[in-house]
């Protein structure tokens, strides 16, 4: 049968959504309540201080809508744009394939920048774009920070140089859903104007909450946008803050009490050391990769990602079975290419509320289905590998933001 119940704990190691930590889902396991009583704005109004430090802006004014990440993209791109307006997008991976599909749908004039699934945003043709758009025709960048098709992750940092290198005033619009809460993530510092992530993510929390996160300069660019927007409209939530009631409709009370939990683990452990701890993972699964005699389809250190590992598999071997085999045999979950390397990689999700013991019980089970499928693998190469390095990095020690 292709669905059963096996033993034990699922073991799920997609890039999202990921495990759910037990806090978290204590704090979830409430009943409803009236969110028009005083308990939900107080709550409210302090985990929208609170979600400001995961984007690290002060200035940045957050949204949190009852969404996706699908969702939270068009709330970035409709109350920023006018149909019509021409926009620069990185076409890397399925992810900002999507997205570039919303943009084109919504009526925006997209000018896309395609690379090579395995490789980074190309930033020199962007730069070649601002250089001959003396009339300021760009109104936006947008780029996938994190590509989870592909493993690759984007410098934001560079972006930003390359625009104020041209002293262009495009917005810069970032998708943050695979990012934010475990790679470097700098809103202010890196003037990103509207950056957004999903609450399956890092978060590690049921989806269903888009997270969007507004500069000063994207809330001005509001007030004259012209896309039509009614339940992702900045301006309603807006109006409310000022109320004090902060919701323009009904809100999930059970995901606003568990983002208060999971926000608690984040500072507890620390949210620079909750970075550093998913570089150390990410190190780890690479290491086990090569360990294997296996190719990373991320093809330059430069754009390694410490969420998601994208794992290219010998031509003859469809990454399918693979990633079918190890649910139904091991009980586990592995992300499955998508698109252009559909059949060609599997993916390893290493995020969220994740130690070593638990990435080193998913390599070992990558180990026995790869032996399954006729890789001529040794047994225990790539835990080994990963052990040793995980053993002889010192973990940062945690402390509260």
């Amino acid at each position: 049968m292709d669905y059963m119940n096996g033993p034990g704990r699922h073991h799920l190691f997609v890039p999202g959504p990921v495990n759910i930590p037990e806090p978290v889902i204590r704090a979830m396991n409430r009943n409803n309540e009236d969110y028009r009583a005083p308990a939900i704005p107080a709550l409210t109004k302090s985990l929208l201080e609170d979600v400001k430090k995961i984007f690290k802006t002060t200035t940045g004014t957050p949204f949190m809508i009852p969404t996706t990440g699908t969702g939270a993209w068009e709330s970035a791109l409709t109350n920023t744009l006018s149909p019509g307006d021409k926009v620069i997008s990185f076409l890397i991976g399925q992810f900002s394939l999507l997205w570039i599909d919303q943009q084109k749908r919504l009526g925006f004039d997209v000018d896309v920048i395609e690379s090579e699934w395995g490789k980074g945003a190309d930033l020199e043709a962007m730069g070649s774009k601002l250089a001959a758009d003396t009339a300021h025709n760009i109104k936006a960048i947008c780029i996938v920070h994190n590509e989870t098709a592909t493993g690759v992750t984007n410098n934001l940092a560079t972006v930003r140089r390359v625009l104020d290198h041209y002293n262009h005033p495009a917005l810069l619009l970032v998708d943050g859903v695979s990012s934010i809460c475990a790679l470097d993530f700098r809103m202010d510092e890196w003037g990103i104007d509207v950056a957004l992530t999903g609450s399956q993510k890092a978060l590690s929390l049921p989806t269903g909450m888009g997270i969007v996160c507004a500069s000063p300069k994207a809330l001005e660019a509001s007030k004259t946008a012209k896309s039509v927007r009614v339940f992702f409209d900045w301006n309603d939530y807006l109006k409310f803050y000022k109320m004090g009631s902060y919701w323009p409709y009904t809100p999930s009370i059970q995901l606003l009490y568990g983002l208060k939990a999971a926000l608690e683990l984040i500072f507890e452990e620390g949210l620079d050391n909750v970075i550093a701890r998913h570089a150390r993972l990410g190190k780890a699964t690479r290491l086990a990769v090569d360990a294997w005699g296996l190719k990373n389809c991320t093809q330059g250190e430069e754009w390694f990602s410490d969420t998601v590992t994208a794992v290219v598999v010998p031509p003859h071997i469809d990454s399918n079975e693979i990633v079918k085999r190890a649910w139904k045999r091991y009980n586990m979950s592995l992300g499955l290419g998508l698109n252009k390397v559909a059949g060609k990689v599997f993916r390893i999700g290493h995020l969220g509320h994740l130690n070593e013991l638990q990435l080193l019980g998913c390599l070992a089970g990558v180990e026995m289905i790869l032996k399954d499928v006729g890789y001529p693998i040794k047994l225990g190469s790539g835990v080994a590998a990963a052990a040793a390095y995980l053993q002889n990095s010192t973990p940062m020690i945690p402390s509260r933001i």
